[in-house]
């Protein structure tokens, strides 16, 4: 294995590494504020029915799928290529973040509903007894809670879009995945360019890990007490 060439393969990689990052970010805020929406809509009864079918399409379909629907089969329909979105859909950049936030919206709004169900009905009756409004109660008792119940799912999922990102090389985006095939294409050194390439991914997996289990200490009371 040339070494020399490996070096310079990651530096190249590394210039992939914002896009990477800015697409897994913007995605898990996006989503992560669509989950909570999805959620609130289960509160009502027709509302319920239009987050169970989202969560259930989204989840059931790969993510690739939905990544050529919204570049490819969406720019096909000339009902779209003349209205005002056409811009922002015919921008591989855009296509590929809606996808991937419409997709981590599906399963957040799962691992949130999760944590909002381990939230005790104690609780919530304290707040109540208190005299908190229904948003109070929400934005300081329900949420928090949900949140901390949730985090170590949510660990995950965060990963999961971290490297789902590399799907959006397919629709010409040139975040890590992408440079690293034009790299085999001109090299056709497959090994060493994907071992770097997934060098880099394993690292990013293990900066996300170690700081939500550290997140989730500081926010655990029997930390929270000890420090006390």
């Amino acid at each position: 294995m040339d070494f020399t060439f490996l070096q310079h393969t990651l530096a190249a990689l590394l210039r992939g590494l914002p896009l990477t990052l800015n697409l897994a970010v913007l995605s898990l805020l996006g989503g992560g504020v669509l989950a909570l929406l999805l959620n609130l809509l289960r509160q009502n009864r027709y509302g319920s029915v239009f987050a169970r079918f989202y969560v259930w399409l989204f989840r059931g379909t790969p993510l690739l799928i939905q990544i050529f629907m919204i570049y490819y089969g969406l720019g096909s329909l000339p009902a779209v290529r003349e209205s005002v979105l056409w811009p922002l859909l015919r921008d591989p950049y855009w296509c590929g973040l809606i996808a991937l936030v419409l997709n981590d919206a599906a399963y957040t709004s799962e691992i949130l509903r999760g944590g909002l169900n381990a939230v005790s009905v104690q609780s919530l009756e304290a707040a109540k007894v208190s005299g908190m409004s229904r948003f109070t109660t929400l934005r300081r008792i329900t949420l928090p809670l949900a949140v901390r119940q949730a985090l170590p799912a949510y660990s995950n999922e965060i990963i999961s879009m971290i490297k789902s990102t590399s799907l959006v090389s397919t629709i010409s985006l040139m975040e890590m995945t992408g440079i690293a095939d034009s790299i085999v294409s001109e090299t056709f050194r497959a090994l060493e360019v994907f071992i770097s390439a997934a060098i880099i991914y394993l690292l990013l997996t293990v900066l996300v890990s170690k700081a939500v289990a550290l997140l989730e200490r500081r926010l655990s009371p029997y930390h929270v007490g000890a420090r006390q």
